[in-house]
């Protein structure tokens, strides 16, 4: 196993504590080091495939990440009945906040859409330069 699937393993604190440490050693370590980090993508917050405006998929994320930190399914028991209750019902509460403000974006978003495309048929249109006079 080589070093970078080491660090691999440990993740992007370890590439930070490496690039760090090449630059306490000799700055040009850590330059070559912070330089193939970004370019591997092992830094980089733009390599990971998710293309888009900020919010597309961030429901999956949000679920994958849950899921790491709390187990398979993301809601696992915490043994306090109450707060599986609570905790449950503030996250469908969440999730439904979630959506209703999605849903308000792609509204606002054509209303806006549909407000430029009006005034650009507005100012398209011809008009009459004088009035027929009667």
């Amino acid at each position: 196993m080589n070093v970078a699937a080491k660090l691999d393993d440990f993740g992007r604190p370890a590439w930070i504590g490496l690039t760090v440490l090449g630059f306490i050693a000799y700055w040009p370590v850590g330059l070559a080091i912070l330089l193939f980090s970004l370019w591997s993508g092992r830094m980089g917050c733009w390599n990971h495939g998710r293309g888009g405006r900020w919010h597309h998929g961030s429901a999956e994320r949000m679920s994958d990440r849950m899921g790491r930190w709390c187990g398979a399914g993301g809601r696992t028991s915490s043994g306090n009945h109450a707060f599986d209750e609570y905790r449950s019902e503030t996250l469908r509460r969440l999730e439904a906040e979630q959506k209703e403000f999605l849903g308000f974006l792609d509204r606002l978003r054509q209303a806006k859409d549909k407000a430029e495309f009006d005034q650009f048929m507005s100012e398209r249109s011809p008009r009459p330069e004088h009035p027929a006079a009667v």
